[in-house]
């Protein structure tokens, strides 16, 4: 028997329009959008006042992430039940290839993970980091019958994820034979690496000197390099986690030749600071990322950023570490496991400091959290939107409700909040994820097994078209 929900009298809101309407939802999708709708249904919600969102997708995420001699704190049952509770109802995690190992093996033990456990839906992009003649031929089957058709290199972490320019031309190259998309993090990882060696060599080891031996400069010469070799191909790129002034001049100045990056930017890069990393008490470490935060001018550059179309997603890059797991870099900052909590406060967070400060339109923060991810990624319309035949993931929004986030509150398992303190206005009222509302006045209503896994389609192969056109000499 078919499941019906309906919701009443909310304020519609897309990446493209903004009305007062009801939704009828029927068997896990949307049926009808319209005013007094007069259609008989098992539930019946009361939206007037709030605001009726798309399904968060946060478009970065790393569960149970081996990294740096330990694992993610989160599961993919405790992160995305979190990210339930902040309006995220899909995420794409990150399947990452062991050095020396097939992708295939990466991808199984992804799924080993997150199915029948995940409580929402996710999708995964490919971590390549070993690009040879036998990853070349897994390509096609992992675009075609897996349904990924996104790739990851790392331009840093040498020896364990750092992949070389020549491997990046490669997979661009063989990706893009199947419509799928490379996607970078951007930092030079010799120059990194030495500064790195240099700090220790002179006993600087405190979690500031992570901010020091990752300088702006090691992330612009990456993602320009990068940039670069995208073009020559005349292969589409998307950028994570871009953080700087200098980097994002690097997406400024390819526009010029009329070439398009797909760039993202995280929620900690719009809100938070390298002042953090003066914290006593080795409370810095909390904030150790990479890159790590930056200043108070790249903060200005990537608001106006988005705003000039040059930042299209924001993420969270959420990959929490509990702080007896940082104290493994108690002394020696190199040691700390980087990353930081955030998938739950993405979407509030950026309401209330994006859209009631000015910063951004209602219809520029759906873009930014949801419609964007979905149409890079090819989720669209499937996800991404509020429409008749679209996925039901919708998130009532109260924009009335006042709240704090702490530890004490927070569902990350992870025993701090990187926001601490936080003042918030907007909440998530309630989130409905394939027509089934799973989050409501605070309280989850379902649990471990219910996300399904999402087959993507691959990325738009108009762009080849649009790369050639833009490189015609007059």
């Amino acid at each position: 028997m078919k499941k019906s929900l309906l919701i009443k009298n909310g304020i519609v809101v897309t990446a493209s329009d903004k009305y007062n309407a009801d939704i009828y939802i029927e068997d896990e999708k949307v049926h009808t959008i319209g005013k007094n709708l007069n259609f008989s249904a098992d539930k019946t919600i009361n939206a007037e006042g709030m605001y009726l969102f798309p399904g968060g997708i946060d478009p970065h995420t790393h569960m149970e992430l081996p990294f740096m001699g330990t694992y993610a704190s989160d599961t993919f049952e405790s992160g995305t039940l979190a990210g339930l509770y902040g309006g995220t109802t899909t995420i794409i995690d990150f399947a990452i290839q062991t050095q020396g190992e097939s992708l295939k093996k990466a991808l199984d033990l992804w799924h080993k993970k997150a199915d029948g456990n995940a409580v929402s839906d996710y999708a995964f992009h490919m971590g390549v980091t070993d690009f040879n003649k036998n990853t070349q031929k897994e390509i096609k089957d992992i675009c075609e019958k897996d349904g990924i058709s996104s790739f990851k290199v790392f331009m840093a972490y040498k020896g364990v994820l750092m992949v070389d320019d020549r491997q990046i031309i490669g997979l661009m190259k063989e990706a893009g034979k199947y419509g799928a998309i490379v996607i970078s993090h951007c930092e030079n990882g010799d120059l990194i690496d030495e500064l790195i060696s240099e700090a220790k060599t002179k006993g600087d080891l405190s979690p500031r000197y992570h901010y020091l031996t990752h300088p702006e400069i090691a992330e612009a010469e990456a993602t320009g390099r990068i940039i670069d070799m995208a073009y020559d191909g005349g292969h589409p790129l998307y950028i994570v986690h871009l953080t700087c002034e200098g980097a994002l001049n690097q997406v400024r100045e390819a526009t010029k030749r009329n070439q398009k990056i797909n760039v993202e930017t995280c929620i900690q890069y719009l809100l938070l600071d390298e002042s953090l990393y003066e914290s006593p008490d080795f409370e810095g470490s909390k904030w150790v990322m990479s890159p790590p935060l930056r200043k108070e001018k790249d903060r200005v550059a990537l608001w106006n950023g988005i705003n000039q179309g040059l930042l299209h997603t924001v993420a969270t890059d959420h990959c929490p570490f509990c702080m007896d797991q940082k104290k493994m870099g108690l002394n020696d900052f190199s040691k700390i496991p980087n990353g930081m909590p955030g998938i739950e406060h993405r979407m509030e967070l950026l309401f209330s400091e994006g859209v009631l400060k000015n910063k951004i339109s209602l219809n520029k923060f759906v873009e930014l959290t949801s419609t964007n991810a979905a149409r890079i990624f090819g989720m669209f319309p499937k996800k991404g939107t509020i429409a008749p035949g679209s996925d039901a993931d919708i998130v009532i929004f109260d924009p009335n409700i006042n709240h704090t986030i702490s530890v004490k509150t927070h569902h990350h398992n992870c025993d701090y909040s990187a926001f601490e303190g936080w003042k918030v206005n907007g909440k998530c009222k309630t989130v409905i994820l394939r027509g089934t509302p799973v989050v409501e006045d605070d309280q989850a209503l379902i649990g471990k097994g219910f996300g399904k896994y999402i087959k993507r389609s691959s990325h738009n192969k108009e762009y080849s078209k649009e790369m050639e056109l833009s490189k015609i000499k007059v």
